[in-house]
């Protein structure tokens, strides 16, 4: 009998394994090892909080000793065509697109061409002014008085948003900027995510390029960050999660509708637990940002009425068991983020989940405890 030859789709097919094996084969061979010891314990910890939340799919990633370490994906990226997460799934960053959007308008700071302290106007005229000046250092310490989301029945128009806009930074303004400030600037912490647009547009106004392109060139291009990009919902993007919630009674489904493309500098970004681990690299190690420029950005500010904060620009900052950390949070439909930096054990952790409200602070604690070595000497005691 003669054999046939292999059709030309099953020649395709079988190349394509091959070349998917070898380029995994070929990331896992690059990737520092974490012990495993410590990988042992983090796995442990992913176990139980994916089974007392019940979100379908998340990515873990640490450094130590201001390298890239170890990422994993647990549960499924897609629970209804069974993908399973890894470190290369994509999912809504939320809130921490703040630290991305703060750390390129540090950027311009160190090239002299950002003042903090000029009034957003110089940079973004299409901000009206207001009863006191308002600057970019407020602004990224969220004390310029910008309101956050609307309430009430303007609700689904900013937190639900279903409208794409192509220009996210002009689109965005036009949400809030005619609107009265909720405080005089400076005097207390307001929350905005709203306000980040406004940063967004005083990089492209001290930038003269688009808030987009500058962040992708500056930041995602010298960090390594190869699949971070907008989360466009008409875009084919390979390694998407789909997006989860749980009802009251504890089932998953699929989250709410939601176009981000008004308010990507504060919470339009999707990345990866790989991603996100070689932004903490590049901080870490000041290849985006001198080490002075950094700690300005990691300096908490002080509202005028004197009230306690511990935000400083576009980054929370905590001192938790005696360990100084920086980092930021995020939630939004169909996400729940968080990233730690403890600056001092030059360490990391990224945790990033398909399902809103899903709360994964404890768990990165947790993982940066395993990191700082608390649990694995306590047997030794």
């Amino acid at each position: 009998m003669v054999s046939k030859a292999p059709s030309p789709h099953r020649r395709n097919l079988f190349t394509l394994v091959l070349l998917a094996l070898l380029w995994t084969s070929s990331s896992l061979a690059q990737q520092p090892q974490l012990s495993e010891v410590k990988r042992t314990q983090i796995e442990a910890a992913v176990t139980k909080y994916m089974a007392t939340t019940h979100v379908p799919g998340l990515s873990v990633a640490v450094v130590e000793n201001g390298e890239y370490e170890w990422a994993a994906g647990f549960g499924l990226a897609d629970a209804e065509n069974n993908a399973p997460a890894s470190e290369h799934t994509l999912f809504r960053l939320a809130s921490i697109s703040k630290s991305l959007t703060a750390t390129a308008a540090m950027q311009l700071v160190e090239r002299k061409q950002l003042d903090l302290d000029a009034p957003v106007q110089k940079y973004c005229p299409a901000f009206p002014q207001k009863q006191s000046p308002i600057t970019t250092r407020l602004v990224m310490g969220h004390l310029a008085g910008v309101r956050h989301y609307k309430s009430g029945s303007q609700d689904d128009l900013e937190v639900g948003n279903t409208k794409h806009f192509d220009d996210p930074i002009q689109a965005g303004l036009d949400f809030f900027k005619n609107d009265p400030l909720v405080s005089d600037p400076g005097k207390q912490f307001h929350y905005s995510t709203q306000g980040y647009t406004l940063v967004g547009c005083v990089v492209e106004g001290a930038s003269q390029a688009k808030y987009v392109d500058f962040v992708r060139k500056n930041v995602f291009v010298p960090a390594g960050m190869d699949n971070t990009q907008v989360d466009n919902r008409f875009a084919i993007i390979p390694y998407r999660t789909r997006f989860y919630r749980k009802t009251e009674s504890g089932t998953v489904q699929n989250t709410d509708f939601l176009d981000s493309s008004y308010k990507i500098p504060g919470g339009g970004w999707l990345s990866s637990a790989e991603d996100m681990a070689k932004f903490e690299v590049a901080i870490l190690n000041d290849k985006l940002i001198k080490r002075s420029t950094r700690d300005l950005m990691w300096t908490p500010l002080k509202p005028s009425d004197g009230s306690k904060d511990n935000y400083a620009l576009g980054w929370g900052s905590w001192t938790k068991n005696g360990l100084a950390v920086v980092g930021h949070s995020g939630g939004q439909q169909g996400t729940s983020t968080q990233f730690l930096i403890a600056p001092t054990l030059r360490a990391g952790v990224v945790v990033l989940t398909n399902m809103e409200d899903a709360d994964p602070d404890k768990l990165a604690w947790e993982i940066l405890k395993v990191l700082a070595g608390t649990r694995e000497s306590a047997p030794q005691k």
